[in-house]
């Protein structure tokens, strides 16, 4: 079935950076919207940056425009979320997701990597 991986969490300092990735199998991202989503303990899932692979368009939520930076690489496979300028409130698990252009469900989703941000 398909499987989206995501990797590149860990700990890092309050204004330090992580790279994430997300890699799918058994699903070409070409025709795919690709988005971020995060989960801190307590609190709700939030959207944070989605990439239509067809177009490149992107998509932030407000809290992390002009620090994290979505992109993808379709001879890969694989969607990035570079994230700059880290605050402690950035912490949570960050899942990948996928689904078909115009949809609006998430079909896909990743098992989620870890981001802890220390002050």
């Amino acid at each position: 079935q398909v499987q989206l991986v995501e990797s590149g969490g860990g700990l890092v300092q309050a204004g330090g950076s992580l790279r994430l990735s997300c890699s799918a199998s058994r699903l070409t991202f070409g025709s795919e919207v690709v988005g971020w989503f995060r989960q801190a303990p307590g609190k709700e899932r939030e959207f944070v940056a989605a990439i239509s692979m067809s177009d490149a368009n992107t998509y932030y939520a407000e809290s992390v425009k002009g620090r994290f930076t979505i992109s993808g690489d379709n001879a890969k496979n694989t969607v990035f979320l570079q994230m700059n300028i880290l605050k402690p409130e950035d912490t949570a698990a960050y899942y990948c997701a996928a689904k078909n252009y115009g949809a609006t469900i998430y079909h896909y989703w990743g098992q989620g990597t870890q981001v802890t941000v220390s002050s």
